[in-house]
C-alpha cells in the first residue's frame, strides 16, 4: 500500500461525506470537502509520478475515486434541483459507456486499456471546476447566473467530444 494509493482511498472515503453535506444544505462543508477532494487528487497524484509510486492498484483506484466523486456531486445536484437533468444524463452516460465497452471487450476476449487521452483530461477538469463553481457559488453566496449555461455548455461539449473520442478508439480496437 503506497502513500498515493492511502490518498486516492480518503478521497473516496470523503465522497459520502460531500454528498452529506449537499444533502444537508451545508455548502462551506460541501464546498471546503470537495476543495480537499480536488486537492489530494493532486497531491497523490505528484506524489506517486515524483517519488516513483505509481502502483497497478492506484491506476484503477484514481480514475474511480475521480469518478464516484464527479458522479456522485452531479446526481445530488440534479436531485435537488441545482443543476439540469440533461447535463447529468450527459456526463453519466459517457462514463457508463466506457465501463461497457471496457466489460464487451473482456467478454469478446478483446481486453482493451482505456488511457487518459487529452480530450478527456480536459472533460475531466471541466467537469471538476464546474463542480467547484457550482459549490462554491453556493457556500460563499455568489450570483453565477450568467456563467452557468456556458459552463454548462463547456462541460457537456468536452463530454461528448470525449465520448466520441473513446468510442472511435474502441471500435479501432474491435476492428484490429
Amino acid at each position: 500500500m503506497t502513500l498515493p494509493n492511502l490518498i486516492t482511498i480518503a478521497r473516496l472515503i470523503l465522497v459520502p461525506l460531500v454528498i452529506v453535506m449537499i444533502v444537508n444544505g451545508r455548502w462551506d462543508e460541501a464546498f471546503f470537502l470537495f476543495v480537499t477532494a480536488g486537492v489530494s487528487d493532486a497531491i497523490d497524484g505528484f506524489i506517486a509520478k515524483r517519488f516513483d509510486m505509481k502502483s497497478e492498484l492506484g491506476a484503477y483506484l484514481d480514475p474511480l475515486a475521480d469518478k464516484a466523486l464527479i458522479v456522485s456531486i452531479y446526481i445530488t445536484l440534479a436531485i435537488i434541483g441545482i443543476i439540469p437533468v440533461w447535463l447529468v444524463i450527459v456526463v453519466v452516460s459517457r462514463d457508463l459507456m466506457i465501463v461497457t465497452a471496457v466489460i464487451l471487450s473482456w467478454l469478446l476476449e478483446k481486453p482493451v486499456t482505456i488511457a487518459p487521452i487529452v480530450v478527456s483530461k480536459l472533460n475531466t477538469a471541466a467537469q471538476l471546476v464546474f463542480a467547484a463553481l457550482v459549490l462554491g457559488s453556493k457556500s460563499l453566496e455568489i450570483d453565477v447566473g450568467a456563467i452557468m449555461p456556458a459552463a454548462q455548455i463547456l462541460v457537456a461539449a468536452l463530454t461528448l467530444a470525449s465520448m466520441g473520442a473513446y468510442l472511435a478508439l474502441w471500435l479501432r480496437h474491435m476492428a484490429g
